[in-house]
């Protein structure tokens, strides 16, 4: 959305006129590569995406912040002071949460303020629209505050308020990729240690097209605790011959062939064979992205989802057809999950002659299948958080 048009819906929203009134923009984010590695110690390839929230602000006299949106019908109006002593169990809790987060680090408001939000992120698409709620907040506040606005420590406190406040136990990276985003770039982010640089990813004619299978994800939990377990148990075996490996992606896949042995099941042996070559993937791709070699990096992304699907089995029949139908349609570089798994979405990169075909064709073939309906979004890469100017 526009700034000017942003800003008229404010006026109509919370009257008055458009003096004062300063407009902000955080994407959503989509994982190119590198899935179920972050807590194997191993890298992650995140992008922001062109769409995201974009929040309207404006400083009021009476000590009261505002929240609305134009995508859900709750409101709320919290004196300052009464800030995080009532959760709402509402999405204000998000932006809320952020709040007290910028007080424990010393950002306390010095006004109120109307917050008036924008979402172009579909819900439970997968695509971090809480996080981007979160980290949009932390910037218009501290902007308005005239305190610097460190984008890593926003990340870190958006994650915060999400963990201790909301009460979600998300990882850093949804955080990170919207607050650090780079239009043409993807972000090789190392979740530990918060390393990360910023890897040219020039789409060109291509586009990335996300698949929402819009299948419920009722295993995630249990799933995610029970490879966790899995991984601990196999980095425990390899240790016996290797103590100084902390986490199982530092291992090369020339290393792990001479340790796979210590791994004495099935399951344990597939699960780091994952992990190991996921990490040397995520590494190959930053080669092929740094050379604009796309169809290197769409045959990375394939061999991401087959390994996911065989090895680390968190795929599921819904996300399996997707990506077969998306491979299908000529003009299609590479499709993967992406994401926690058993449902969600897929991400793709399209040429963009196909990108009609591919939404058509995919969409008929994927609802034939498994009767589910699925919807697309076709982007590219975007900007991190910032401050809207101009007339854009």
């Amino acid at each position: 959305m526009k700034k000017k048009e942003m800003e008229q819906l404010f006026i109509s929203k919370c009257g008055g006129n458009a003096e004062g009134v300063r407009v902000f923009n955080a994407p959503g984010r989509v994982n190119l590569i590198g899935e179920h590695i972050d807590y194997n110690g191993g890298y992650v390839l995140p992008a922001a995406l062109e769409f995201g929230t974009t929040l309207a602000v404006r400083k009021r006299e009476d000590g009261k912040v505002s929240f609305a949106s134009t995508n859900l019908p709750y409101t709320a109006e919290i004196p300052v002071e009464e800030l995080g002593k009532e959760k709402t169990e509402e999405w204000v809790d998000y932006p809320v949460g952020v709040i007290v987060e910028l007080a424990k680090r010393g950002t306390n408001l010095s006004s109120g303020y109307d917050l008036f939000y924008h979402g172009e992120i579909p819900n439970g698409a997968g695509l971090s629209s809480s996080a981007s709620i979160e980290v949009v907040t932390a910037f218009a506040l501290l902007s308005m505050e005239g305190k610097p606005a460190d984008k890593v420590e926003i990340a870190v406190l958006s994650q915060k308020a999400e963990n201790l406040y909301v009460g979600v136990n998300s990882g850093i990276m949804d955080q990170f990729a919207v607050a650090n985003g780079a239009i043409d770039h993807a972000i090789l982010l190392m979740c530990d240690t918060l390393e990360y640089k910023h890897v040219p990813f020039k789409t060109g004619a291509y586009k990335l097209v996300i698949g929402n299978t819009n299948k419920r994800r009722g295993l995630v939990d249990s799933k995610y605790n029970e490879r966790r377990s899995e991984c601990d148990e196999a980095l425990r075996l390899i240790r016996e011959k290797a103590p100084e490996i902390e986490f199982l992606a530092q291992l090369t896949p020339e290393r792990f062939g001479e340790l796979k042995g210590k791994l004495n099941s099935e399951v344990l042996l597939k699960r780091a064979t994952h992990v190991v070559e996921e990490n040397a993937r995520v590494l190959k791709s930053v080669d092929a992205l740094a050379a604009n070699d796309l169809a290197a990096f769409g045959s990375l992304m394939n061999a991401s989802h087959d390994s996911l699907r065989d090895l680390y089995e968190v795929s599921c029949l819904e996300l399996d057809v997707m990506v077969e139908e998306a491979r299908k349609i000529e003009g299609t570089l590479g499709s993967r999950m992406t994401g926690a798994g058993f449902g969600g979405c897929t991400v793709s990169l399209v040429h963009e002659d196909s990108v009609e075909r591919f939404v058509q064709e995919v969409g008929a073939a994927y609802k034939e299948r498994t009767g589910l309906e699925g919807d697309f979004y076709v982007c590219g890469v975007g900007d991190g958080v910032h401050e809207m100017k101009g007339e854009n």
